[in-house]
């Protein structure tokens, strides 16, 4: 569940600016060039001076080990959803040494993903 969000954090008063279609567009740009999630996270950052979003370049070498994580991240959770249905597809259903080797290997892939975002998380900072 999402955390609630403190009063003085809510983002609950709308402040309309005119622009014309030319401005709009050349903002957008520069709040993607710049790396901002949205229009709104741009121009509150830009009026307000809050904490500017660092832009990082990352190695050809980084994006493929991303790219290969996230494929195995999906494969471990395709794996889970495949236990999680054969355990609630039986009213008893107990848990076999199969089973048990399929959990220990789905974690130590996790722990591998996990080390090597890390290292490359320790690289940036």
């Amino acid at each position: 569940m999402r955390p609630k969000t403190d009063e003085h954090e809510k983002l609950d008063v709308l402040l309309v600016v005119r622009l014309s279609k030319l401005e709009k567009r050349l903002l957008l740009r520069r709040s993607r060039e710049e790396g901002y999630r949205t229009l709104s996270d741009f121009c509150r950052a830009k009026l307000v001076k809050r904490r500017e979003i660092r832009k990082v370049e990352v190695s050809e070498e980084f994006v493929m080990i991303s790219k290969k994580l996230d494929y195995d991240l999906n494969k471990i959770g395709v794996n889970l959803n495949q236990v999680a249905k054969a355990i609630n597809s039986n009213q008893i259903y107990q848990l076999n040494k199969a089973d048990q080797m399929v959990f220990q290997q789905l974690l130590q892939e996790l722990r591998n993903c996990f080390s090597i975002l890390q290292n490359y998380m320790d690289m940036i900072e």
